[in-house]
Protein backbone atom coordinates (compact mmCIF):
# COMPACT_ATOMS: atom_id res chain seq x y z
CA UNK A 1 0.00 0.00 0.00
CA UNK A 2 1.48 3.00 -1.01
CA UNK A 3 1.19 6.03 1.58
CA UNK A 4 1.98 9.98 1.18
CA UNK A 5 4.03 12.50 2.70
CA UNK A 6 6.22 15.24 2.62
CA UNK A 7 9.99 15.62 2.85
CA UNK A 8 10.66 17.21 6.40
CA UNK A 9 14.36 17.16 6.19
CA UNK A 10 17.26 16.22 4.36
CA UNK A 11 21.03 15.37 5.07
CA UNK A 12 22.51 15.51 1.24
CA UNK A 13 26.21 14.31 2.46
CA UNK A 14 24.86 11.75 3.95
CA UNK A 15 22.11 10.92 1.65
CA UNK A 16 19.38 10.51 4.15
CA UNK A 17 16.44 11.95 5.37
CA UNK A 18 13.01 11.65 6.97
CA UNK A 19 9.26 11.44 6.10
CA UNK A 20 6.95 13.89 7.84
CA UNK A 21 3.47 11.13 6.76
CA UNK A 22 0.34 13.50 5.62
CA UNK A 23 -2.03 10.82 8.15
CA UNK A 24 0.48 12.07 10.74
CA UNK A 25 2.46 10.04 13.20
CA UNK A 26 6.24 9.50 13.47
CA UNK A 27 8.57 10.35 10.80
CA UNK A 28 9.62 7.78 8.28
CA UNK A 29 13.38 7.60 7.85
CA UNK A 30 14.43 7.71 4.00
CA UNK A 31 17.78 6.47 2.35
CA UNK A 32 18.99 7.96 -0.90
CA UNK A 33 19.10 4.66 -2.42
CA UNK A 34 14.88 4.72 -1.92
CA UNK A 35 14.52 6.90 -4.38
CA UNK A 36 14.52 6.98 -7.99
CA UNK A 37 17.74 7.19 -9.84
CA UNK A 38 17.04 10.74 -11.90
CA UNK A 39 20.00 12.25 -10.04
CA UNK A 40 17.99 15.11 -9.06
CA UNK A 41 18.13 15.70 -5.51
CA UNK A 42 14.71 15.97 -3.19
CA UNK A 43 13.95 19.23 -1.53
CA UNK A 44 12.69 19.90 1.64
CA UNK A 45 9.11 20.39 1.49
CA UNK A 46 8.92 17.88 -1.76
CA UNK A 47 5.46 15.52 -1.62
CA UNK A 48 6.36 11.60 -1.88
CA UNK A 49 4.92 8.29 -2.66
CA UNK A 50 6.63 5.49 -0.88
CA UNK A 51 5.67 2.10 0.62
CA UNK A 52 6.45 0.89 3.97
CA UNK A 53 9.53 -1.45 4.88
CA UNK A 54 11.59 -1.92 7.06
CA UNK A 55 15.32 -1.02 7.66
CA UNK A 56 18.26 -3.38 8.93
CA UNK A 57 17.72 -2.25 12.22
CA UNK A 58 14.16 -3.19 12.19
CA UNK A 59 12.75 -0.03 11.74
CA UNK A 60 10.25 1.18 9.63
CA UNK A 61 11.19 3.29 6.53
CA UNK A 62 10.60 4.10 3.48
CA UNK A 63 11.05 2.04 0.27
CA UNK A 64 10.08 2.33 -3.66
CA UNK A 65 9.86 6.44 -3.21
CA UNK A 66 8.28 8.36 -5.92
CA UNK A 67 8.77 11.76 -6.34
CA UNK A 68 5.21 13.79 -7.44
CA UNK A 69 6.61 16.43 -9.03
CA UNK A 70 8.99 14.41 -11.35
CA UNK A 71 7.44 11.13 -11.65
CA UNK A 72 3.92 11.81 -12.14
CA UNK A 73 2.43 14.64 -13.98
CA UNK A 74 0.83 17.42 -12.54
CA UNK A 75 -2.47 19.01 -13.30
CA UNK A 76 -0.77 22.07 -14.64
CA UNK A 77 1.60 20.31 -16.51
CA UNK A 78 -1.55 18.04 -18.24
CA UNK A 79 -3.40 21.09 -18.74
CA UNK A 80 -0.80 23.00 -20.89
CA UNK A 81 -0.53 19.88 -22.94
CA UNK A 82 -3.79 20.00 -23.86
CA UNK A 83 -3.61 22.56 -26.61
CA UNK A 84 -0.51 21.27 -27.99
CA UNK A 85 -2.81 18.12 -29.09
CA UNK A 86 -5.58 20.67 -30.04
CA UNK A 87 -3.01 22.07 -32.35
CA UNK A 88 -1.50 19.18 -33.00
CA UNK A 89 -5.83 17.94 -34.51
CA UNK A 90 -5.95 21.21 -36.82
CA UNK A 91 -2.41 20.97 -38.17
CA UNK A 92 -2.90 17.46 -39.44
CA UNK A 93 -5.63 17.92 -41.99
CA UNK A 94 -4.43 21.54 -42.90
CA UNK A 95 -1.11 20.07 -44.31
CA UNK A 96 -3.12 16.99 -46.00
CA UNK A 97 -5.69 19.75 -47.38
CA UNK A 98 -2.81 21.24 -49.04
CA UNK A 99 -0.94 18.49 -50.65
CA UNK A 100 -3.73 17.37 -51.64
CA UNK A 101 -4.33 20.33 -53.14
CA UNK A 102 -1.36 21.10 -54.85
CA UNK A 103 -1.27 17.78 -56.18
CA UNK A 104 -4.36 18.41 -57.67
CA UNK A 105 -3.67 21.66 -58.85
CA UNK A 106 -0.51 19.65 -60.56
CA UNK A 107 -2.95 17.20 -62.29
CA UNK A 108 -5.17 19.45 -63.70
CA UNK A 109 -1.64 21.63 -65.43
CA UNK A 110 -0.43 18.14 -66.77
CA UNK A 111 -3.82 17.70 -67.97
CA UNK A 112 -4.34 20.89 -69.32
CA UNK A 113 -1.22 20.69 -70.68
CA UNK A 114 -1.38 17.47 -72.30
CA UNK A 115 -4.97 18.38 -73.74
CA UNK A 116 -3.38 21.98 -75.74
CA UNK A 117 -0.84 19.41 -77.06
CA UNK A 118 -3.37 17.42 -78.67
CA UNK A 119 -5.51 20.17 -79.59
CA UNK A 120 -2.48 21.50 -81.12
CA UNK A 121 -1.84 18.57 -83.09
CA UNK A 122 -4.86 18.12 -84.55
CA UNK A 123 -4.36 21.40 -85.69
CA UNK A 124 -1.39 20.88 -87.15
CA UNK A 125 -1.66 17.49 -88.58
CA UNK A 126 -3.55 18.73 -91.69
CA UNK A 127 -1.20 21.60 -92.30
CA UNK A 128 1.91 19.14 -91.98
CA UNK A 129 0.39 16.96 -94.42
CA UNK A 130 -0.46 19.82 -96.90
CA UNK A 131 3.27 21.06 -96.63
CA UNK A 132 4.52 17.00 -97.39
CA UNK A 133 2.32 17.35 -100.49
CA UNK A 134 3.08 20.00 -101.23
CA UNK A 135 6.96 19.16 -100.72
CA UNK A 136 6.67 15.78 -102.44
CA UNK A 137 4.88 17.57 -105.88
CA UNK A 138 8.23 19.62 -105.87
CA UNK A 139 10.87 17.25 -105.08
CA UNK A 140 11.97 15.31 -108.06
CA UNK A 141 13.48 11.87 -107.33
CA UNK A 142 15.75 10.47 -109.96
CA UNK A 143 16.58 6.89 -110.27
CA UNK A 144 20.35 6.89 -109.43
CA UNK A 145 20.61 2.47 -109.35
CA UNK A 146 19.78 2.19 -105.39
CA UNK A 147 17.40 -0.26 -104.74
CA UNK A 148 17.63 -1.01 -100.96
CA UNK A 149 15.33 0.57 -98.21
CA UNK A 150 18.27 1.36 -96.11
CA UNK A 151 19.71 3.36 -99.31
CA UNK A 152 16.46 5.65 -98.59
CA UNK A 153 15.27 8.68 -96.89
CA UNK A 154 11.55 8.62 -96.95
CA UNK A 155 8.87 6.42 -97.28
CA UNK A 156 7.62 8.98 -100.55
CA UNK A 157 11.63 8.41 -102.05
CA UNK A 158 10.70 4.95 -101.77
CA UNK A 159 7.33 4.53 -103.41
CA UNK A 160 9.34 6.72 -106.47
CA UNK A 161 11.99 4.35 -106.76
CA UNK A 162 9.43 0.82 -106.70
CA UNK A 163 6.78 2.81 -109.13
CA UNK A 164 9.75 4.45 -111.58
CA UNK A 165 12.86 2.38 -111.39
CA UNK A 166 14.08 -0.91 -112.51
CA UNK A 167 15.54 -3.63 -110.39
CA UNK A 168 14.11 -1.75 -106.32
CA UNK A 169 14.10 -4.79 -103.78
CA UNK A 170 12.29 -2.95 -101.68
CA UNK A 171 8.76 -4.67 -101.36
CA UNK A 172 9.10 -8.28 -100.06
CA UNK A 173 5.87 -9.36 -100.02
CA UNK A 174 4.95 -7.54 -103.45
CA UNK A 175 2.09 -6.05 -102.18
CA UNK A 176 2.75 -2.42 -103.57
CA UNK A 177 4.24 -0.59 -100.10
CA UNK A 178 7.64 -0.76 -99.97
CA UNK A 179 9.92 -0.38 -96.93
CA UNK A 180 7.49 -1.45 -94.72
CA UNK A 181 9.52 -1.53 -91.39
CA UNK A 182 11.72 0.71 -91.76
CA UNK A 183 9.48 4.08 -93.52
CA UNK A 184 6.19 3.37 -94.93
CA UNK A 185 4.11 1.44 -91.94
CA UNK A 186 5.32 3.77 -89.49
CA UNK A 187 3.30 6.52 -87.63
CA UNK A 188 5.90 9.57 -88.26
CA UNK A 189 5.92 7.96 -92.22
CA UNK A 190 6.07 10.89 -94.57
Amino acid sequence: MRLSGILKSWNDERGYGFIAPKRGGAEIFVHVSALPRDRTRPTVGESLTYELGRGRDGKPQAINVLRQAIDQPSAERHRTSEPRSSRRSITMPLISLLIASSLAAFGYRQYDQHAARARGLQVAMPTDASVDAAQATTVNFRCDGRTYCSQMTSCAEAKFFLKNCSGAKMDGNNDGVPCEQQWCTSPFAK
